[in-house]
């Protein structure tokens, strides 16, 4: 009896210690793939200011794995990386990665932020032409000029036009990202706008022949509007209320600048309306009727 039970004792140690063996060489094996599966990647140890020059002390090393690194990221902090000059704001624990960073060689500032073929114009502005401080780094406006037409047209009267379209804010005074507080953003008086040599031509001369205003825009509403300006007469000729449409929504068809009347019925022919005489019924001879009380309720009894 004594053997019998050593015996199964014994199995069922090694039973027991064989799945033990075999799920440690597993899970051994599968931490080993694991390892080979991850990759060096350089992120941001604190929040990186857009515009700044990127040095050794904001970065460390993380391990990601491959299928979820992203692309043009850095594998380790070199001279590849100190010095490059950031053109997003990076924040802390976020990949480096070379879509946000200007090239090599590339000067701080504003200067790094201007992509190849454009230029850099500050335009003044108060509370209404700067929206009461929601012009923000990165937002889309166009430039509405109110300037009295050539010498040469036969309309004097002063005309307000749009004149640029799409056009980028690449700062909000001396911020080249959002202000931290609203007062900050009161406080700005200039706005940087981003434009072509020939766009930046035509803003010099609207700024100083007309007063600018600057109209803020959906940044995923990119589309050319071709409109014929607005003057006295077009002013004061009214205009057809428009509906609403849900904010944030891409992709819906912009309205008609004049929405269309709505149709008016026909006028039906009149037709003479004949007199018909209709005569009214005759009223119902009075037949005597007795009140019986039945308890708490009173009844009308008619005779014939």
């Amino acid at each position: 009896m004594r053997n019998k039970r050593l015996i199964i004792a014994v199995a069922a140690a090694v039973v027991f210690g064989t799945i033990a063996a075999v799920s440690v060489s597993r899970y051994l094996s599968n931490a080993q793939a694991y390892t080979r599966n991850l990759n060096n990647v350089v992120i941001a140890k604190v929040e990186i200011p857009v515009g700044s020059r990127i040095i050794a002390e904001q970065l460390t090393v993380a391990q990601f794995p491959r299928s979820v690194a992203p692309e043009g990221t850095f594998a380790k902090i070199d001279d590849n990386l100190i010095g490059r000059v950031a053109v997003t704001r990076i924040g802390a624990r976020e990949p480096i990665t070379d879509s946000r960073l200007a090239p090599v060689g590339s000067a701080a500032g504003l200067s790094s932020m201007i992509p190849e073929g454009y230029r850099a114009m500050n335009v003044r502005v108060d509370d209404v032409v700067g929206i009461s401080g929601f012009i923000m780094p990165n937002t889309l406006v166009d430039i509405v000029v109110v300037i009295d037409p050539p010498d040469n047209d036969n309309r004097r009267e002063r005309i307000s036009k749009i004149v640029l379209q799409n056009i980028k804010v690449l700062a909000n005074g001396q911020n080249l990202d959002k202000p931290k507080n609203e007062k900050e953003a009161e406080r700005v008086r200039t706005v940087t706008l981003q434009v072509t040599p020939e766009q930046a031509e035509k803003l010099a001369l609207a700024s100083s022949e007309g007063r600018l205003q600057l109209v803020m825009r959906n940044s995923i509403d990119q589309g050319d509007e071709v409109t014929p300006g607005a003057n006295k007469k077009t002013l004061l000729s009214g205009e057809r209320a428009l509906p609403i449409p849900e904010p944030g929504i891409a992709g819906t068809s912009q309205p008609a600048t004049r929405a269309a009347a709505p149709k008016r019925p026909r006028p039906r022919p009149a037709v003479a309306a004949t007199a018909v005489k209709v005569s009214a019924p005759a009223p119902a001879p009075d037949r005597p009727s007795v009140e019986v009380i039945k308890g708490t309720k009173k009844e009308n009894v008619e005779f014939p």
